[in-house]
């Protein structure tokens, strides 16, 4: 028989752990839906939730919000003055149809993150990592001054490898380069891959967040953007990192499929002036800062006489705004024909998936594609549960099969598409740092679509027969998973 002192120590155990709990959660203000998921954990594994939420539930450091929202604007003034400039000559200045459409939209962009619209742009597409790591290579080796890379995984690999040889020669020939990374991304990276990059001339740098994350024990918080920007003049943002698995060459995921543009012309000032907030943000004591000159701001070459509207936004936990889905909240509930999405997660929280579902229900055509793979399991199956409950609203949900789908796209009405690096989840949501373009014209976004409709020929549409023949076993899995979604 058990000692009686040993049943009174375990209830004291237990009763601290609850009343720990509850402190450590309700401390500080958050979702409540991730308030309950954090309960869930902290409450059902003893001590080693603790340990768990020490690494993954805490926020971020106060120093690091303060370092990275309190970076001045770089630039912006430069890009206000052309486009007030190109206004006052007429040039290529009109109102399109595209921009008084989703001219709500563009002002909250605007109001909220200080990001203007940008006229005189014009951009390619790409959906094969070969090509477009083809063209990349071709502008990083036709760059005469500055290439700025922004990537949350530039990962040791053979791709990796050929790229950071072409930014060290780059650097060998005089140019300044520089690269911010999430080491948490990037495996295989350390000092002594960066060495000849850095005796070159070059200079690395990890993400703010990323720095004594084990002293901090803080690794919940990641630099989820993808950019490049090349002379200030092109840039390239999307959702490809750098890594085998992104040109095809993994067996565990065959064929990826993801997107991203190529764009010159005045949205690449906005991407470099991100590219200077990140960075300076990140810069230790003895690395200067970088400032406004106008070689990384070339308004003569920056401008084109091309007229594609394009705002460039970025969002992170900086902010105590979800600007980035707020935005797409309001596209989706004012969309008059159609909402098309690729995302590779699909864990929406309630506002989202309110928006999604009344638009479904207002008879807007409701399409989402997820891939038909995991890369992370738990959130695969918590990807499952939303696509199957989502399916129940009358949303066609497509599983693309052709191999991993990483795309993160969105077109509204065949008038508003967006590209970046945002997925639809709670980590893209309120955890990670990220960065999209939108851009306002019906051209790009029948281009996009027509892209989603490719794809669906390699894919199934998710249906009621689909979701029986998952099985019992699976749809547990899928709703314990959903149950943690908040913090996965």
């Amino acid at each position: 028989m058990i000692d009686l002192w040993i049943i009174w120590v375990i209830i004291a155990i237990l009763v601290l752990n609850t009343l720990s709990a509850l402190i450590t959660v309700f401390h500080r203000p958050r979702n409540i839906v991730t308030t309950w998921a954090w309960i869930l954990v902290l409450m059902l594994l003893p001590v080693v939730g603790f340990l768990i939420y020490a690494f993954f539930g805490r926020g971020i450091a106060q120093e690091k919000i303060f370092n990275i929202s309190n970076q001045e604007h770089i630039g912006l003034h430069q890009l206000k003055k052309m486009e007030l400039d190109a206004k006052s000559k007429k040039q290529n200045g009109s109102r399109t149809d595209e921009t008084y459409y989703a001219r709500h939209v563009i002002r909250f962009f605007d109001k909220t993150e200080d990001t203007p619209l940008t006229r005189h742009n014009e951009i390619e597409l790409y959906y094969d990592g070969k090509e477009k790591f083809k063209r990349l290579f071709e502008d990083v080796r036709n760059a005469t001054e500055t290439i700025h890379v922004e990537y949350y995984a530039l990962i040791k690999s053979n791709i990796g490898q050929e790229f950071l040889d072409l930014l060290t020669e780059k650097a060998k020939e005089g140019l300044e380069v520089r690269i911010l990374y999430d080491p948490w991304g990037s495996g295989g990276t350390n000092k002594k891959w960066f060495k000849p990059f850095v005796d070159a001339g070059g200079q690395v740098l990890p993400f703010i967040t990323s720095k004594n994350v084990i002293y901090k024990t803080r690794l919940n918080y990641h630099l989820h953007r993808k950019l490049v920007i090349l002379d200030g003049i092109t840039g390239w943002i999307g959702g490809f990192n750098v890594g085998d698995q992104y040109v095809g060459e993994s067996k565990k995921f065959g064929y990826w499929r993801d997107t991203h543009i190529r764009v010159k012309g005045t949205a690449t000032l906005l991407m470099q002036e991100r590219f200077f907030q990140d960075w300076n943000a990140s810069i230790d004591h003895d690395i200067k800062p970088l400032v406004f000159l106008e070689k990384y701001f070339p308004a003569d070459k920056s401008n084109t006489n091309a007229n594609l509207p394009i705002q460039i936004v970025s969002d992170g936990p900086d902010s105590r705004q979800e600007i980035l889905k707020d935005g797409f909240i309001d596209m989706i509930v004012n969309a008059k024909k159609s909402v098309w999405i690729q995302t590779p997660y699909l864990i929406p929280d309630d506002p989202m998936f309110t928006a999604l579902t009344i638009a479904s229900r207002s008879g807007v055509d409701v399409r989402i594609m997820v891939p038909c793979m995991p890369d992370h399991p738990f959130i695969y199956r918590a990807t499952q549960y939303y696509s199957n409950l989502l399916t129940q609203f009358g949303i066609k949900i497509y599983s693309y099969e052709k191999g991993f789908l990483h795309a993160k796209t969105s077109i509204i009405d065949e008038k508003i598409c967006s590209v970046g690096s945002m997925n639809h989840d709670f980590r893209s949501y309120s955890l990670n740092f990220e960065a999209n373009a939108f851009i306002y014209d019906s051209k790009i976004a029948h281009k996009v679509k027509r892209s989603f409709e490719k794809d669906m020929e390699d894919s199934i549409l998710i249906t009621q027969e689909v979701i029986d023949n998952q099985g019992v076993w699976m749809h547990f899995k899928q709703r314990f998973s959903r149950l943690l979604s908040p913090i996965l």
